[in-house]
């Protein structure tokens, strides 16, 4: 399972737990846990959280075993940063 850290405009981070994916749906990015057998996104998906597109200003995918201070660590999995439309 892999935790995603979310660094909004404001400098805040927020962690999504339990996330397997994430995808904007119209305004908002939302972070779905899928079924094991499924590596898509689709009905049986569950959302698990939802934030405004605009307010993101980087979404990273961290390992959950590792406590870090800081969003940007060697530990880190990969760095997806999302665009906004003004």
């Amino acid at each position: 399972m892999t935790l995603f850290a979310v660094t909004l405009t404001d400098q805040t981070t927020d962690f999504v737990e339990g996330a397997d994916a994430y995808q904007q749906e119209g305004p908002l990015t939302t972070f779905f846990q899928v079924r094991d057998e499924r590596a898509v996104i689709d009905s049986w998906s569950v959302r698990l959280a939802s934030y405004r597109t605009a307010d993101i200003s980087a979404i990273r995918r961290t390992n959950p075993n590792v406590i870090h201070d800081s969003p940007s660590t060697e530990h880190d999995l990969g760095t997806s940063v999302a665009s906004s439309v003004a």
